[in-house]
């Protein structure tokens, strides 16, 4: 049985209970809420592993709770989950925070699926640091990103980057000066296929450029490369 903790947050009590059963079916622990305030405060007091948040609730909608979550410094690895086919509620939920999206209806193996690979993306990161090897800063002109302790540093100030956006910064700064494609991205961020699409790279890349460029528009450190994916250099 994994000690694996999941948060499961919406209104629609069918939903919870779908949810709830095929989790805990597959050997994970499930705690529920209807609504984002007691969703708020589960998270303040509960050590979570991931969170399946509900864009549409009552009061306090997926949104504000994502936001305040990042805001509070909850690191926790979210799913946000839609009823809308709306590129811009996925779009808003990636860059407020939420690690992935699904949309309703979708099936319990495509959640299954999802939920295991972002545990074992976050599993995988722990065992990295656990491994002197890897423990290591990497430095690339103001930039410098250590891979031990999730730190950061962009012109000696510390940047706060969610979970996703550290895993897709490493991943380039590892491989730096070398183009990966946004299908290579997915399958070693995320760990799986989105099936093409690969919206979920542009967001997460269009807010690391927000926080680490001085013009995010014209970036110096996260190239694009027309047609095939990204590159992290930075040249004088």
């Amino acid at each position: 049985m994994s000690s694996k903790r999941i948060l499961i947050v919406d209104d629609e009590e069918s939903i919870l209970k779908l949810i709830k059963y095929n989790l805990e079916k597959a050997g994970f622990d499930t705690i529920t809420a209807s609504d984002g305030e007691k969703a708020l405060a589960i998270a303040s007091e509960e050590k979570l592993s991931l969170v399946i948040l509900d864009l549409m609730l009552p009061g306090m909608d997926g949104i504000d709770v994502c936001k305040t979550l990042r805001q509070n410094k909850v690191k926790v690895p979210i799913i946000m989950v839609t009823a809308k086919d709306d590129e811009f509620d996925k779009v808003l939920g990636l860059e407020l925070g939420a690690d992935d999206y699904l949309t309703k209806p979708f099936s319990p193996r495509e959640l299954l699926a999802r939920v295991k690979a972002i545990l074992r993306r976050v599993e995988d990161n722990q065992q990295d640091n656990n491994n002197d090897d890897n423990n290591e800063t990497i430095s690339i002109g103001e930039l410098s990103i250590n891979t031990a302790t999730y730190e950061v540093v962009y012109n000696n100030e510390t940047i706060e980057l969610t979970p996703k956006e550290f895993e897709l910064l490493r991943v380039l700064a590892t491989n730096k000066g070398r183009v990966i494609s946004r299908d290579q991205l997915l399958n070693t961020v995320w760990d799986y296929d989105f099936v093409g699409d690969t919206r979920i790279v542009d967001v997460h890349v269009s807010h690391l450029r927000e926080k680490i460029e001085e013009d995010p528009k014209n970036p110096k450190y996260i190239k694009t490369v027309r047609g095939i994916g990204y590159k992290l250099d930075h040249k004088v």
